[in-house]
């Protein structure tokens, strides 16, 4: 079925014939006028195209408009034409204008105009039929830019010279020199109700876009787009923003689709184009191809859209595809196999709830260390045990030596080599691997420093360690649980935009009589409720030990289960043995 608006152009022109959706009929305006040579009629009926239902005269009879503009020419009853709509107030727009005007002399001036004049806009594809459409004159120094206003008579004129545009000063009544009245074809804003509307800077750019049909009006200056009221052009429905190539206008173009919103697309200047280059310059240098090239920038322009275009999502996502199938991608593994097949490496929001003393720091900091030796960049924010610990148990670990033999340098010549081997291991790792005990922490620093190790590192991914959830900083302690919560916001978002995987300490609730849930589930974690909503993969670290038992340290075990996950199957992980004294796990199946 036809659309409306171009059924009730079907029933304007029951006999006229559309090719290409474009439905062409002698001029019923140019008849109305009684002019010798009837122009054609053209009709844009693509439905798809901002520019449906737009019509315009081959003769330029008539200013060309959409449906409404139609229907008020040909003095239709408004109710049957599409997208009339009976509650608008045009009122708030209308002006008292004074008796006096310069009709008279804007038409001395056009009848000045010379054949070098003539020859001047021809060699940018600018017809005198456009120049006869705008009135445009002479007065023998300046041309003569009338500012007809909506009452269709004029006031004030800008005049130019035409090789020094710089020159240039108005004309006529004082009170049209300013905004709202410094607008060049400002009729093609009513014209263009329900329709669209090109908006560019210099009068001349707009003869040139003139001249290929368009519906268009310009601003003397591009510093008068930021006085523009948005309200004049509330009843249209896309805004072309076609504005000079310089630094200046693009930047006050989206200032202005700022203001205005939706409705805007910035039509953008490739890349190739010099600098400081105009729509007139094009149609001069492009001649025949202007045409196709200026709507082909216009078909390309891009909304002014609180989304990203369809294009550079598609393009983001298929980056990002690329990343996961890449090696840095399958190098996010935490160093226990069983716990890596478990989750299918480290990505995402990891949580980890433990009892007290169950060892959760420990297991993080081997994981920390074992990924920042393969050169993973590893943020470990540390609020439980402070830097000096940090190394010196990840050294312990390294050198498989105890932190007191360590610290008293006791041992013999193996285990002396051992520590030196183990200290150049560590400064080798730190600048990946880097502990910050800063108190005073909030998102925005966090994404500072994680922008900062991704460039001094040349990584695609990062690993972020919290130790722990419950002792990141809040506002206050009254704000606890809402500050977790925002915290676990701010996770989520940091890992979709900067390709980072956390490592998260969680607290356990304690049950009924201050006792610990033997059976590891969702409902084991303190203080959030958003952890079961935000964590991709959440584990529970149970001791299978008495903290009573005086047997052997490394006797200790621990079971890791996984117990809510986005893509992995829930259960038992594996079972992790202390590795005492040396502050680490062994993985056992």
């Amino acid at each position: 079925m036809a659309d409306a608006i171009t059924s009730f152009y079907q029933e304007q022109f029951p006999d006229a014939k559309t090719k290409n959706n474009i439905l062409q009929t002698p001029c019923p305006f140019c008849s109305s006028r009684q002019m010798a040579d009837l122009g054609t009629l053209i009709i844009f009926l693509n439905h798809t195209s901002y520019f449906h239902g737009y019509f315009r005269c081959t003769n330029r009879c008539v200013p060309g408009g959409f449906p409404l503009h139609f229907a008020r020419l040909n003095k239709l009853r408004l109710l049957n034409v599409p997208g009339f709509d009976p509650d608008r107030d045009y009122s708030a727009s209308q002006l008292e204008y004074p008796i006096k005007n310069i009709n008279g002399e804007i038409l001395d001036f056009t009848d000045k105009m010379t054949d070098q004049l003539y020859d001047r806009f021809s060699e940018m594809g600018i017809s005198r039929e456009v120049l006869a459409e705008m009135k445009v004159g002479y007065n023998g120094r300046y041309l003569i830019y009338p500012y007809v206003q909506d009452d269709g008579n004029c006031y004030s004129a800008h005049c130019v010279h035409p090789d020094k545009p710089v020159d240039s000063f108005w004309y006529g009544d004082e009170q049209f020199f300013l905004e709202p009245f410094r607008i060049f074809n400002s009729g093609d804003i009513k014209s263009c109700e329900n329709g669209s509307l090109v908006i560019t800077e210099g009068e001349e750019n707009l003869l040139a876009l003139k001249e290929l049909g368009l519906p268009c009006i310009a601003l003397a200056s591009i510093a008068d787009l930021a006085q523009l009221d948005p309200d004049r052009l509330q009843w249209l429905r896309t805004l072309f923003l076609f504005v000079n190539h310089n630094p200046e206008s693009e930047t006050a173009a989206r200032r202005f689709a700022e203001r205005v919103g939706y409705k805007v697309r910035l039509v953008r200047w490739p890349e190739e184009y010099p600098a400081k280059y105009t729509i007139k310059a094009l149609a001069s240098d492009r001649q025949e191809e202007f045409r196709s090239t200026a709507f082909t920038l216009i078909q390309g322009a891009r909304s002014f859209s609180p989304f990203g275009s369809p294009e550079h999502e598609h393009l983001r996502f298929t980056e990002q595809l690329q990343l996961d199938a890449g090696s840095s991608y399958d190098s996010m593994q935490s160093g226990f196999p069983l716990l890596d097949q478990a989750l299918g490496g480290l990505h995402g929001i990891n949580i980890m709830g433990g009892t007290p003393k169950a060892g959760k720091s420990c297991f993080f900091i081997q994981i920390a260390s074992n990924m920042a030796r393969k050169k993973i960049p590893v943020i470990y924010y540390d609020f439980e045990n402070g830097r000096q610990k940090i190394y010196l148990r990840t050294l312990s670990r390294l050198s498989q030596l105890s932190t007191k033999m360590i610290k008293k340098r006791i041992g013999d010549k193996n285990e002396k080599i051992r520590l030196d081997k183990a200290q150049q291991e560590l400064k080798d790792m730190l600048p990946w691997f880097r502990v910050v005990t800063d108190r005073k922490l909030n998102p925005e620093l966090m994404r500072r420093h994680i922008d900062f190790l991704r460039h001094e590192t040349h990584s695609d991914y990062t690993l972020v360690v919290i130790d722990s959830l419950h002792k990141l900083p809040f506002k206050d302690f009254s704000e606890r649980r809402t500050g977790i919560d925002a915290w676990l916001r701010q996770f989520e978002a940091i890992r979709d935009e900067l390709n980072v995987s956390f490592l998260i300490i969680s607290e356990l609730s304690r049950g009924t009589g201050g006792q610990y849930d033997d059976q590891p589930h969702m409902g084991s974690f303190k203080g959030s409720g958003d952890i079961e909503y935000s964590a991709d993969n959440a584990m529970i670290l149970m001791p299978k030990w008495d903290p009573f038992d005086t047997s052997p340290p490394e006797n200790r075990l621990n079971e890791l289960w996984l117990v809510a996950s986005r893509e992995q199957s829930p259960g038992r992980i594996s079972s992790y043995r202390l590795d005492f004294p040396y502050w680490g796990f062994v993985e056992e199946g």
